[in-house]
């Protein structure tokens, strides 16, 4: 019996065509972890999205496992180098979100461009000021992409079909796209004025916006994180925009989050974190990019196909 363990919940979409081709799926959303590790000891395969850590303590139990399909595009909170000792197969999904990504990234921009958060914030408060909020056009931009996977190549595509200009720097890969340039990390600092980060947290990355890093750069800076929390160091972005090296950002992910990041407004908030939430041209959102109805069902579609692909 191919048994696969939901421990999250995902779309129905991807259950459906697992048992379409065989596959026992057993529903675990609502139990404990103590449950969770007793039924996982005969899972052919594990679905997840961030509710627990899949680390060796508990993948150990797992003798029989052969796939882990994590719902989203990062793949931090399973034990990647236990999985490839033991022949596990880890499937993921960036190709289920990323126009949901690369649209909210977009939206983020021409917010700030535009002040369209700081001119609602002045109007509710009595305010009208039209030359105040003289925005800018996309056309006069230069894009830094940093990260040009799935995520961060669909929000370049959207970029350069309205006139920005758009550079890319990817460590590990060459983007060959109409329009996209690839340059040095060097190359940013004299030419990039809006600065947009795309890649997954690993040790490279984690703290890869702070404040020396974004004093490099010539011109001041529009920034956007709609990856992971912890690439940007939130004092060191705060310090940047008290200079005005940083002059508008926009953040849907952020380093204090957790697993029950809602407790964390109940405990006294950090004082980078209440300057951002306060400044009119900080734009936040709760780690809800790569969430719409249609990524919804795409990021199950993707994995079903990956793991039929696999296994039957």
């Amino acid at each position: 019996m191919r048994k696969v363990v939901f421990i999250d919940v995902v779309h129905n979409v991807l259950r459906q065509r697992l048992e379409d081709k065989g596959f026992v799926c057993i529903d675990l959303t609502s139990t404990e972890l103590k449950g969770v590790l007793q039924e996982v000891k005969s899972a052919f395969g594990i679905v997840i999205r961030s509710r627990f850590t899949l680390d060796e303590t508990i993948l150990s139990h797992a003798s029989n496992l052969k796939f882990i399909a994590r719902s989203g595009s990062g793949t931090e909170n399973i034990d990647a180098a236990y999985c490839a000792k033991k022949g596990i197969l880890l499937f993921s999904s960036p190709e289920g979100n990323r126009n949901a990504v690369a649209e909210q990234a977009l939206g983020f921009l021409l917010s700030l461009l535009n002040n369209f958060h700081k001119a609602q914030l002045e109007i509710s408060s009595g305010l009208w000021q039209r030359k105040e909020n003289t925005g800018r056009e996309l056309s006069s931009c230069t894009v830094g992409i940093i990260g040009c996977g799935n995520n961060g190549l669909c929000f370049a595509k959207k970029l350069v079909a309205l006139g920005a200009s758009v550079l890319v720097y990817d460590k590990y890969k060459t983007i060959e796209e109409q329009g996209v340039e690839n340059v040095s990390l060097e190359a940013f600092y004299t030419r990039v004025n809006v600065l947009s980060f795309h890649v997954p947290e690993t040790e490279e990355t984690i703290g890869l916006g702070d404040y020396e890093f974004f004093s490099r750069f010539h011109e001041p800076l529009f920034v956007l994180n709609i990856c992971r929390g912890k690439v940007i160091n939130t004092k060191g972005l705060v310090r940047s925009m008290k200079e005005q090296r940083v002059v508008g950002a926009a953040l849907d992910v952020l380093e204090y989050e957790s697993k029950s990041f809602e407790s964390f407004f109940e405990s006294k908030l950090p004082e980078a974190f209440v300057y951002l939430k306060t400044n009119p041209n900080v734009i936040l959102t709760p780690h809800v990019a790569g969430w719409t109805n249609e990524s919804y069902f795409g990021l199950s579609n993707v994995l079903a196909d990956k793991i039929i692909a696999s296994f039957t």
